[in-house]
């Protein structure tokens, strides 16, 4: 096939790769061998080398098949951003089982799908999670629970301040004498380290990596040792300049490491590169710039929604966040209004990418010092085919929209125990993202939306992220998502949800002139609904599927005059 991307590559970027034919678990030992002695982790002042760190891995892997873990058996982790996760991580690997991430903000509900749907027997949660699981302890296969507190991996006296704190908010859970349960960490002092990991070989599966669910049940996409491994390198390969950086560069680690994006750009990347982790248990926009300035951030991955409380944040403009080089945004449409006040305060490049947990998760991104493009996602990562088709997976030409396909060494290898949702989404060697595209002369994707995202209004096509493009760029909104609602005349029309900048005001009115001056009037929105904050997933993801339930619940908002 044609790559007419690969023209357009930055100085030094391979075309192809080649990637060790190795376990997940041999990027991290391979570090802690060629920088025993450099910092791995930082938790809010508690550090760990690289040595130590790898220690604790083999150490857990250990404490795995002595409670009778066997290479295959799922491995569930429901931590947040924490020493203990990275620990879990790579000790389920090194002992051969599967690791299920699982979402610690999960209901009930959803952790019982998750666990039910994996056949977990194996648990690694936090302590204040505990009566989540015990609600449903009688309807798991879970027959091990490992228990563990943010406390546990604290410096003094954060580690006895911590749970006062949690007292005195009412959050503190008081965990019973259980006959499954174990303590994390003193279980991990008690073990016997394992000599050697477990040798799985390329094609193992090394992570069952849930959807996010927002437009259904969850799937857990089977990620093989080989797909992660690959899109490690992949990454590794588009930035010389992060290369250069090995052993020296800080990842500031906020995003959620139980999150595809989070585990492979800024963990298993991280730390393949011998980076030090400066891991933040929740993505506040204060802490990151504390932590910019007090570790020297080098490198910042993150979503939109964060990017924009960092250019907001009161008093922005006087801290020092200068050491920032490089950020990735994912998980949602990048507004260029965000890259542009962003790279001003840090002087950073801040590079709109594209991916899925399908593909573990990246396949597009801008290039770190060539062009970018307006609203382009940028080019194919090295290793990384893509192509937009049309239903009949036939490819389309430079400039028309259809289904974004991909393939590479990262794809999946299919959804766990759903063979008939894998051949929907898997033909042959391509991938169907189920996201409209369209690709340039140059090579360079542009994601128009979601397909099951499409709105159509009077037989009319409107791509919801075309239509947030224009909101974002009005000089008082802050936040805009844009979804279709039930229409009796067009079928559907076009509601926009919109949070304000914090002293900044513009009625319905405004707006509709404002988006007709820039937009077909069959895609001006019809609704404007004003809220403080808007739905998102633990990623930042804005979650439309709830904004659309929320508007047709309302069934009226603050209307706009109707097109014509």
């Amino acid at each position: 096939m044609q790559r007419p991307w690969l023209n357009h590559y930055d100085p030094g970027v391979p075309a192809d790769i080649e990637y060790p034919e190795a376990p997940l678990w041999q990027l991290l030992e391979s570090s802690a061998q060629q920088y025993p002695e450099h910092l791995a982790l930082d938790l809010l002042g508690y550090t760990l080398k690289y040595k130590d760190l790898w220690k604790q891995v083999l150490a857990f892997a250990g404490l795995l098949q002595e409670r009778g873990v066997k290479p295959g058996d799922r491995v569930a982790i429901m931590l947040p951003n924490s020493p203990q996760f990275v620990i879990a991580f790579y000790g389920i690997l090194a002992a051969g089982a599967v690791c299920v991430n699982v979402n610690p903000l999960y209901t009930p509900r959803e952790l019982r799908h998750q666990l039910l749907d994996s056949g977990a027997e194996t648990l690694v949660i936090l302590d204040l999670l505990w009566p989540r699981y015990a609600e449903l302890e009688a309807e798991l296969p879970v027959q091990r629970v490992f228990t563990t507190g943010l406390q546990d991996y604290l410096p003094f006296p954060k580690n006895l301040l911590y749970p006062v704190k949690m007292r005195r908010e009412k959050r503190w859970v008081t965990l019973p004498p259980h006959p499954k349960r174990t303590d994390f960490k003193r279980a991990l002092k008690a073990s016997t380290p394992l000599a050697q990991p477990h040798p799985a070989k390329p094609d193992d599966v090394a992570l069952l990596q849930y959807t996010g669910g927002t437009t259904g049940i969850s799937k857990g996409a089977m990620l093989s040792h080989r797909n992660l491994v690959s899109n490690v390198y992949q990454t590794i390969a588009w930035s010389p300049e992060s290369r250069a950086m090995a052993g020296k560069g800080v990842m500031l680690t906020a995003i959620p490491l139980f999150h595809v994006y989070g585990m492979t750009v800024a963990m298993n990347y991280g730390l393949a590169l011998g980076y030090k982790l400066v891991l933040l248990p929740r993505p506040e926009v204060a802490a990151c710039i504390e932590a910019i300035e007090r570790h020297h951030v080098t490198h910042f991955p993150g979503v939109p929604t964060l990017y924009v409380g960092f250019n907001h944040f009161p008093g922005i403009e006087r801290r020092k966040v200068g050491t920032v080089k490089i950020c990735n945004s994912g998980a949602a449409p990048l507004p260029l209004e965000v890259i542009e006040t962003f790279e001003k305060l840090t002087g950073g490049r801040l590079l709109e990418g594209y991916g899925l947990t399908e593909a573990a998760p990246v396949t597009h991104s801008n290039p770190v010092s060539g062009q970018r493009k307006r609203g382009s996602v940028g080019l194919p990562l090295p290793g990384v085919d893509a192509a937009v088709v049309d239903d009949t997976l036939r490819e389309l030409p430079p400039g028309e929209v259809g289904e974004l396909a991909v393939r590479g060494p990262n794809i999946m290898l299919g959804y766990w125990g759903q063979p008939e949702e894998t051949a929907k989404v898997l033909k042959i060697d391509w991938l169907l993202t189920g996201d409209m595209a369209r690709m340039d002369e140059d090579g360079y994707f542009y994601i128009v939306d979601r397909k099951k995202d499409l709105i159509i209004a009077g037989g009319y096509n409107i791509y919801p992220r075309e239509v947030e493009e224009v909101l974002y760029s009005h000089p008082a909104v802050q936040e805009a998502a844009v979804v279709g609602v039930p229409d009796p005349y067009r079928g559907e029309t076009v509601a926009a949800f919109v949070v304000l900048k914090p002293g900044q005001s513009v009625t319905a009115d405004e707006l509709d002139q404002f988006c007709r001056q820039q937009l077909a009037a069959y895609k001006v929105p019809h609704i404007y609904k004003f809220r403080s904050e808007l739905p998102k997933s633990a990623v930042g993801k804005i979650l439309r599927r709830e904004l659309r339930e929320m508007a047709a619940k309302e069934q009226v908002g603050t209307q706009a005059p109707k097109a014509g």
